[in-house]
């Protein structure tokens, strides 16, 4: 598996302000903030409900990655998606950077992937 989610309280904004409060609380900054609504919507004139991917970097975590393996950029930052369902809930969900920095098959990135899926799972249960 490749992520994790969880149902957020609240509208679609709200939940797009808590998580990146969340994120802030374990060091997390939000680099990037992809509409894809309206991008779709402008590129390709399609109507699809809210839709985000947040680009969330903890800089210290981020350099110890870099530190250990310079390509690593290609699978960062963590992505987290916030999306509106059919039924007007809203879904988070987190890529599982365990799953992502396992993909190198270096011990040390194994761990740190395990510190960072620990710190976006604290996210998550915040969300609860």
């Amino acid at each position: 598996m490749y992520g994790f989610t969880i149902t957020a309280k609240g509208n679609f904004d709200e939940a797009v302000e808590q998580v990146t409060e969340e994120l802030k609380k374990e060091g997390f900054g939000v680099l990037t903030e992809i509409d894809v609504k309206a991008t779709l919507k402008a590129k390709l004139d399609v109507d699809r409900r809210p839709y985000k991917i947040l680009g969330a970097c903890n800089p210290v975590l981020a350099n110890q990655a870099i530190d250990a393996e310079p390509d690593i950029g290609l699978l960062l930052p963590c992505n987290v998606v916030v999306r509106e369902e059919d039924d007007g809930s809203v879904t988070v969900g987190f890529m599982d950077p365990a799953a992502v920095l396992g993909l190198v098959q270096r011990p040390e990135l194994e761990t740190l992937g395990q510190e960072v899926k620990a710190r976006l799972e604290r996210v998550r249960d915040a969300l609860a």
